[in-house]
């Protein structure tokens, strides 16, 4: 090993030991015989007996001031302090860095904490002297140790553990319980598990649209049943986001059991006694209906679209077995959108008190909708409500005294806040003969404010907004929200329920009678007066119930032509008029913001005092100026004009170009060429340079600026007579600001010109009308 590694080592303990230590130790020379492991070193050895060439000659390195020899080290090992080398510097700083690590003290606070720790753990090993902390001695380690310590000794002060940390108490996210299915209670298991095997493995599905599990689902369903026990149905929105409620609508019309679902795919079981119906069954039925349409055995369709056909009747004869059927076999196969009195509207009501509320307040309002593709209650199919009413109008309406009947902007945002999480009431799919809905609608708001009718998917030509209009006209209330899936109605602040709107119209009966029997006694009375003082009975009818009446009935036939033209000339004077105060009183504010911006503008202007263009410029030739133009058009950097335009901060920029360059590049995207030229003519005197040219690009205009032969960079690179950054943004702002409120104010100008017009030919055609 050569004597460089040797002396390497030494050099670094004696560095850590000296950190260590207040006094260092003396160090020994560096001798061969002072050094044992040098001495009895052959190679050392035999290295300091050859004889040194003048350019291996060891250098002498600067030393420690407790060194007392020198420090001989190889040149290709001495460092060159004349050179400082980067990466040589970083890793002796991390030497120093890590022997600090190493030799710094530990801070008291640490230090108390590991006495503590070390003191509790001598007094529990000299206190625990008994036979089973003996026996235990192999399993008890430092980690029940500190355990016991920290139950004992530190929960006496109150105190923890350093190591413990504060952990809050977390409730742990408990798994939710799979519910049991009815496949599962009512199936074997060994037949349950064959009949998942086969459902995972099908391909084929019946597709549910929008509409639903409509009676044509229902018919493809049993007509793969007559080949497989098993059919897949695959869902489209809505009901594929409702999957427990899409179980049960198949169960009710079809009779089957769900032994298999993944994602928005059910796979519907038959039952192991399945027997199809047959035609001749289908055609009794058909008959006994009184069905308008013809079978689909009837048509003329072909053989393979036959097979398609479906009974229309209840799963009492084509269900489950027996096993499966229980109590549903006989009512809970339904066909579709009908629902009579004994088996949906009164069957007993279960489940939360929500459900239960809303059961209760939709009863006799109508028919449920079956395929209702949300979680229960089940609202009201309104398609199934009668859709002409005999009778029927809209109902009387009376506004409470010192109210008004329309909603402020605050209610109406706190009625349609109230109105999200109430439940659905009506499901429609209709645009016209609402007269049964509307009916509903009444009885319900003597119980609820609001009316949610949400509208069936996949109805063609619906159209939300003709429905809204005709249920507004036909109930009088009012429409809180509109959209493709919702219509939202309020009853109004008018509204009078029916018991109410009868007693008020009684009462204005009485009234009137009230009043045709005091005019009458009132008559009488005066002609009895008339008698008595010999007077003619010419007397006055002003004020009375007479007078009134007369004047309807004599003066409404008369002809009204000239008086209405008339008042439609004075309506529409009265209108121009209105307007024209309107128009001007807008042109007297934009005037006052106009006066107002000019004022600002003129504040930011006040400091702003451009330079002159000095009249002893510096002159290029065309050669130089062609060159300059290519040298400048070529250049990648360049410096952007923005909206704030020229500032003290472009010259800054110019300077600092032309500090590396002689030609800079200003892009502008002024559009105007006038503007192009005034700023660039303004950047030349400003910095001081020679304008080259202006010439047009695809981002803008390029301005050519060159700094001159005798370029001297000036003390102040930032102008003082110049805008800042800020104050040209704002001076931009108002420009803005001025130009937009002029252009409305000439607007408003036209306005009140054109209107005045107006008035003037109203004027004229008036008085042609009159003298005619």
């Amino acid at each position: 090993m050569p004597a460089t590694l040797f002396r390497f080592p030494s050099h670094s303990y004696l560095t850590i030991s000296s950190s260590l230590n207040p006094k260092p130790p003396q160090t020994p020379k560096h001798t061969p015989s002072s050094n044992p492991t040098i001495a009895n070193n052959p190679e050392f050895s035999l290295s300091l007996k050859q004889p040194l060439s003048q350019s291996d000659a060891a250098v002498k390195m600067p030393t420690a001031p407790w060194m007392n020899g020198p420090l001989l080290l190889p040149p290709h090992e001495a460092l060159d302090l004349s050179k400082p080398n980067s990466k040589k510097n970083l890793n002796n700083a991390r030497v120093e860095k890590s022997d600090k690590a190493l030799t710094e003290k530990i801070g008291v606070r640490g230090e108390r904490a590991v006495n503590k720790i070390v003191r509790s753990i001598e007094k529990l090993r000299m206190n625990d002297d008994s036979d089973e902390t003996q026996k235990d001695s192999g399993k008890f380690g430092f980690g029940d140790c500190l355990e016991q310590l920290g139950e004992d000794d530190w929960s006496r002060y109150g105190r923890k553990m350093p190591w413990e940390r504060d952990v809050g108490f977390a409730l742990r996210r408990m798994k939710k319980e799979k519910a049991v299915t009815e496949a599962e209670l009512r199936l074997d298991k060994a037949l349950l598990e064959r009949l998942r095997v086969e459902a995972a493995k099908m391909r084929r599905w019946v597709k549910v649209k929008k509409a639903g599990v409509t009676q044509g689902v229902v018919d493809e369903i049993k007509t793969i049943w007559r080949r497989n026990e098993l059919a897949m149905l695959k869902f489209d929105i809505p009901l594929c986001k409702n999957l427990d409620r899409a179980r049960e609508i198949v169960k009710i019309k079809t009779g089957g059991l769900v032994v298999w679902s993944k994602k928005d795919t059910l796979v519907v079981y038959r039952g192991c006694s399945y027997q199809p119906t047959s035609k001749n069954i289908l055609k009794t039925r058909a008959r006994l209906a009184g069905s308008q349409a013809a079978p689909y055995y009837e048509t003329g369709l072909p053989k393979w679209e036959r097979n398609y056909e479906v009974s229309l009747t209840s799963s009492n004869e084509n269900g489950v077995d027996e096993k499966m059927c229980r109590s549903e076999g006989e009512g809970a196969n339904l066909p579709p959108g009908i629902s009579s009195k004994g088996d949906l509207n009164y069957q007993p009501v279960s489940g939360s008190l929500y459900v239960r509320e809303t059961e209760r307040l939709l009863d006799g309002l109508g028919p449920r909708f079956l395929d209702w593709w949300m979680d229960k209650p089940l609202p009201v199919d309104a398609d199934l409500l009668p859709e002409v009413v005999p009778g029927y109008r809209p109902p009387f309406r009376l506004c409470p005294p010192r109210a008004r009947a329309k909603l402020t902007n605050d209610e109406l945002t706190y009625l349609r806040k109230l109105a999200h999480p109430l439940p659905t009431h009506f499901v429609l799919g209709k645009n016209r003969k609402l007269q049964g809905l509307s009916a509903s609608i009444l009885k319900l708001w003597e119980k609820s404010l609001i009316v949610k009718i949400a509208l069936k998917w996949g109805v063609p030509n619906m159209n939300n907004e003709e429905v809204a209009l005709e249920l507004k006209h036909l109930t009088g209330g009012v429409l809180l929200l509109r959209n493709k899936f919702l219509i939202i109605l309020y009853r109004g602040k008018d509204f009078l329920p029916c018991r109410v709107a009868n007693l008020i119209a009684e009462r204005e009966t009485e009234l009137k009678k009230y009043q045709l029997h005091e005019e009458g006694a009132r008559v009488k009375a005066i002609e009895a007066v008339c008698m008595d003082n010999g007077l003619t009975a010419n007397t006055s009818l002003s004020g009375t119930l007479s007078e009134s009446k007369y004047i309807q009935t004599e003066f409404s036939d008369l002809e009204k032509g000239n008086t209405e033209v008339e008042i439609k000339l004075e309506a529409e004077k009265q209108r121009l008029e209105r307007e024209l105060r309107e128009q001007e009183r807008k042109l007297f504010i934009l005037n006052i913001k106009i006066d107002k911006s000019m004022k600002e503008l003129s504040k930011l202007t006040g400091g702003w005092a451009p330079t002159e263009m000095d009249a002893d410029r510096e002159m290029i030739t065309e050669e130089e100026r062609e060159c300059f133009q290519k040298i400048g058009l070529k250049m990648d950097r360049c410096l952007v004009l923005g909206r704030r335009g020229v500032f003290d901060g472009v010259i800054e920029g110019l300077h600092q170009h032309w500090k590396y360059r002689e030609v800079v590049k200003v892009i502008t995207k002024q559009r105007l060429f006038q503007q192009v030229v005034y700023t660039a003519k303004f950047l030349e005197a400003e910095s001081g340079g020679v304008l080259v040219s202006v010439k047009k690009l695809k981002e803008g205009h390029a301005i050519i600026l060159y700094r001159g032969k005798n370029y001297r960079r000036p003390l102040k690179r930032v102008p003082e007579n110049l805008l800042t950054k800020r104050e040209a943004l704002q001076k931009s702002l108002e420009m803005q600001r001025i130009g937009s409120l002029k252009f409305f104010a000439y607007q408003r100008q036209q306005a009140i010109m054109d209107l005045k017009c107006k008035l003037e030919d109203l004027q004229q055609s008036k008085s042609i009308y009159q003298r005619d």
